[in-house]
C-alpha cells in the first residue's frame, strides 16, 4: 500500500480532501477495502460517506429481499417496485452507491458472513457489522482478531431514536499533533466479547444508560432466539423481568436502566432517518480516521440518544487495555 501513488484522476477528484488531511491519508483511503454486512438506513448513510471520501472498495453483504419496510430509512431504495422487485438489499444498494463515486469499486458478496473462513477476511481493512445477533458479533470480531494482518472491527445498531457503535482496532497506533510536534499514540482495544463480559459494577457510576439497555435487549434476543428487530412492545413485560434479574446478578441499581428507555427501544423497530444520518456519519469518520491514521479514534463505544441530543463515548475495556 505504501508504495502505490494516487493517479492523476484521483488527485483531481479528491483535491479538497487532500488539502484537509494530506496526500498520504488520501492514498491510504484509496487503497483500503471495507466489508459491510446487515444493511440498514444507518449502514447506508455510513457507506455513502466512505464512498464519497474515496475508499478503494466497498463489499456489501445482505441477501434479504427488499420489502416496503426496507424503504423506510434506506434512501437508496426507491418507491418504484419495478426497480427492486426480486433483488436483494445488497444488490439494490450496490447500484445506488456506485453512482456516488465511480472511482470506488462497489460489489456484492452473497452468503452469511459468519460462515466464511478466516482467509476470506484477509483482503479487507475493516469489517462493519450492522444489526445482528450477539453471537455473530462475537464470532466475526474473533475472526478479525486472529488474522495475520490487523482488521478493524465495528458494530453499529440504531433502534428508534437511539444508536450504538462499538469499535475494536486491536493494537492501534496513530499520529497526533501536540503544539509544534507530532507524537505517536498507541491504544489497545478489548474485543466485543471481552467488553460486554465486564461486570457492570466495575463501570463508572455515570456510564451511559443506553449501554446497559442495549445489553438487556441483546441478551433477551439471544435467550429467545430472536433476530434483532423481532422484539416489540409485546415483549416489554419479559424484558423488564430480565432487566430486574440482570441488575440483581450484577449488583446494579435498576434505576440505571429506565423502564421508559427499554420501552422506547422495543417500540421503535424502525430507524429514524435523522438518527441514521448522525450515527452513520460518526461511523464514517471513525473508519476514515482508522485508515488514514489521523485523529483520535473512539475507544470503544459511542452512544447517541435524540432525547438529549448528546453523543457519549464510553471506554468499556478489560483492565489491561483501559
Amino acid at each position: 500500500m505504501d508504495g502505490e501513488e494516487l493517479t492523476e484522476q484521483e488527485t483531481a477528484l479528491y483535491d479538497r480532501q487532500i488539502r484537509v488531511w494530506g496526500v498520504d491519508a488520501q492514498r491510504r483511503l484509496s487503497k483500503s477495502h471495507i466489508l459491510v454486512t446487515g444493511i440498514s438506513g444507518t449502514i447506508v448513510e455510513f457507506c455513502k460517506n466512505i464512498v464519497l471520501a474515496g475508499v478503494g472498495s466497498v463489499t456489501l453483504m445482505d441477501d434479504r429481499k427488499v420489502t416496503e419496510e426496507s424503504m423506510w430509512a434506506n434512501f437508496l431504495i426507491t418507491p418504484d417496485e419495478n426497480m427492486w422487485d426480486g433483488k436483494s438489499v445488497a444488490e439494490v444498494c450496490c447500484d445506488g452507491l456506485s453512482e456516488f463515486n465511480p472511482m470506488v469499486h462497489v460489489s456484492v458478496e452473497k452468503g452469511n458472513l459468519s460462515t466464511f473462513d478466516g482467509e476470506f477476511y484477509d483482503k479487507f481493512s475493516a469489517v462493519v457489522v450492522g444489526r445482528c445477533s450477539l453471537a455473530t458479533k462475537k464470532r466475526i470480531n474473533e475472526i478479525c482478531r486472529k488474522r495475520p494482518n490487523r482488521i478493524a472491527f465495528y458494530t453499529i445498531d440504531c433502534r428508534d431514536s437511539c444508536g450504538e457503535i462499538f469499535v475494536d482496532l486491536q493494537n492501534y497506533s496513530y499520529a497526533q499533533k501536540k503544539l509544534e510536534e507530532t507524537v505517536e499514540c498507541r491504544l489497545k482495544y478489548s474485543s466485543f466479547e471481552e467488553a460486554v463480559a465486564l461486570p457492570w459494577k466495575s463501570l463508572p457510576r455515570r456510564a451511559s444508560k443506553l449501554y446497559f439497555a442495549m445489553r438487556v435487549i441483546e441478551k433477551f434476543e439471544q435467550d429467545e432466539g430472536r433476530t434483532p428487530g423481532e422484539t416489540s412492545i409485546a415483549d416489554l413485560h419479559n424484558v423488564l423481568k430480565l432487566k430486574k434479574l440482570l441488575c440483581e446478578e450484577q449488583s446494579v441499581n435498576e434505576s440505571q436502566i429506565p423502564d421508559s428507555l427499554l420501552e422506547r427501544l422495543l417500540v421503535g423497530n424502525i430507524e429514524h432517518p435523522p438518527v441514521c444520518a448522525i450515527i452513520g456519519g460518526i461511523l464514517g469518520q471513525e473508519v476514515i480516521k482508522m485508515v488514514s491514521g489521523k485523529g483520535d479514534p473512539i475507544k470503544n463505544f459511542f452512544f447517541y440518544d435524540v432525547m438529549d441530543g448528546k453523543g457519549i463515548i464510553e471506554d468499556v475495556s478489560a483492565p489491561e487495555s483501559s
